[in-house]
C-alpha cells in the first residue's frame, strides 16, 4: 500500500512536544499573578499587624497617661481578664490568670461591702454601676480608684460585668487639700470658723428645727497679745499651735474644736458629753501650764465662756457664749462664767 502522506511539525525550541507555549505562558502569568496578590496580602496583614500594634502602644500610654485599665468579670467561673494598666493599679504582676477572690484582699472591709452591695444589685436588676473605692497596695499605701461596670446578659441571665476602672488617687487628694483649705485653719490644724459655724448651726437646728442640745464653750487666750508684742509673730504662732493642741486634748470627744478668731477658740459638746464646767475647768488648766519658745518661757491662760444651745438658734447661742465670756474676762481672766440672761446683757 502507498505510505500515507502527512504534514509534520517542528517543536518550538523551549517548548514541549504537543503543548501549546500560548498555554505555558498563560499559566505562568497566572501563578506570578498569585505570588502578587499573595505578597500584596502579606504586605497588607503586615500592615495591619503593625496598625494593631500601634493602636495597642498607644491605648496603653492613653492609659497610662489617663490611669484607665479595662476589666472583665466572667459571673459564672469569676475569672478575670485584666488590661495592663489594671495589673498596676492593684500592683500585681501583669497577665498573671486571676479570679475575682484573688483580688479582694486589696479592699479594706468597709468599702469591700459596698463594692459587694453596689455590685450584687446591679447584677440582679441587670444594669450597671459607678463606683469611687479606695483600696490598699501591698506597702499599705492607700489608692483612690473609681470603678465604671455594666452588667451584659445572654438571654435574661447575666455572665459578665466588663468595664473600667481610672486611679483618682491624685484627684482625690487635691480635692481633700481643697476641702481642708476651706474648712481647717492652716496655722493649727483645727476648724476654722466656717466649718464651727455650720456645725452649731446643725446642731441647733437652724434648718431642720430639730435642735440636738449641748453646750458651747468660747475660749479666749489671756497674755496672748503680751506673746506677739514681745516675742514677735513666730513666737505667737508657735503659741497658738501649742494653745491648740492643748485645747483638743482636753476637750476629748467634743464635737468639733476650732479657731474661730486670732486667739479665740469654739468648742461645741453634745449633751452626752462630759459635764461643761468639768470641760472648762481642764482647758484652764492645760492653759496655765508655761510655754516655751527658744530659752524663753511665758505664761498665758484662759477666759471661757458657756452657754447651753438647747433653746436657742446658733446666732443667739454665740451671742449668750460671747455675753459670758465677757463676764468670765470682768471678773479678772483665767476663770470661766455661764451665761446668766438676769446678769448678763447680750
Amino acid at each position: 500500500m502507498p505510505k500515507a502522506h502527512g504534514f509534520q511539525t517542528k517543536a518550538a525550541p523551549g517548548s514541549i512536544a504537543g503543548v501549546d507555549p500560548c498555554s505555558h505562558e498563560q499559566t505562568a502569568e497566572a501563578v506570578a499573578r498569585l505570588a502578587a496578590v499573595v505578597e500584596a496580602q502579606a504586605r497588607l496583614i503586615g500592615q495591619q499587624e503593625a496598625a494593631m500594634t500601634r493602636s495597642r502602644d498607644l491605648f496603653e500610654r492613653a492609659s497610662a497617661a489617663a490611669r484607665l485599665g479595662l476589666w472583665e468579670c466572667d459571673l459564672t467561673t469569676e475569672a478575670l481578664q485584666w488590661s495592663g494598666g489594671t495589673y498596676d493599679m492593684f500592683a500585681i504582676c501583669r497577665d498573671r490568670p486571676l479570679v475575682r477572690r484573688q483580688t479582694l484582699i486589696r479592699y479594706p472591709e468597709r468599702s469591700l461591702r459596698t463594692l459587694d452591695r453596689i455590685r450584687n444589685r446591679a447584677i440582679a436588676e441587670r444594669t450597671g454601676f459607678n463606683l469611687d473605692t479606695d483600696i490598699l497596695t501591698p506597702d499599705g499605701a492607700q489608692r483612690w480608684i473609681r470603678i465604671t461596670a455594666i452588667v451584659e446578659c445572654t438571654g435574661e441571665r447575666p455572665t459578665r460585668l466588663f468595664g473600667l476602672k481610672q486611679d483618682i488617687t491624685e484627684e482625690r487628694e487635691r480635692s481633700e487639700r481643697t476641702r481642708r483649705r476651706a474648712e481647717y485653719d492652716d496655722l493649727t490644724g483645727l476648724a476654722n470658723r466656717r466649718r464651727f459655724q455650720a456645725r452649731l448651726m446643725e446642731a441647733c437646728g437652724d434648718i431642720t428645727g430639730r435642735n440636738s442640745g449641748g453646750t458651747l464653750l468660747l475660749v479666749d487666750l489671756d497674755g496672748f497679745k503680751d506673746v506677739n508684742d514681745t516675742l514677735g509673730h513666730a513666737a505667737g504662732d508657735d503659741c497658738l499651735k501649742e494653745a491648740a493642741r492643748r485645747l483638743a486634748s482636753a476637750c476629748g470627744t467634743a464635737k468639733i474644736v476650732a479657731r474661730v478668731g486670732g486667739d479665740e477658740f469654739g468648742v461645741l459638746l453634745g449633751a452626752t458629753e462630759r459635764a461643761p464646767v468639768l470641760v472648762a475647768r481642764q482647758i484652764i488648766a492645760a492653759m496655765s501650764r508655761p510655754l516655751r519658745f527658744g530659752w524663753r518661757r511665758f505664761q498665758i491662760g484662759a477666759s471661757i465662756g458657756l452657754t447651753a444651745i438647747a433653746d436657742c438658734r446658733s446666732d443667739e447661742a454665740m451671742k449668750r457664749a460671747d455675753a459670758a465670756l465677757y463676764a468670765a474676762k470682768a471678773a479678772g481672766r483665767n476663770t470661766f462664767r455661764r451665761f446668766d440672761p438676769a446678769t448678763m446683757r447680750l
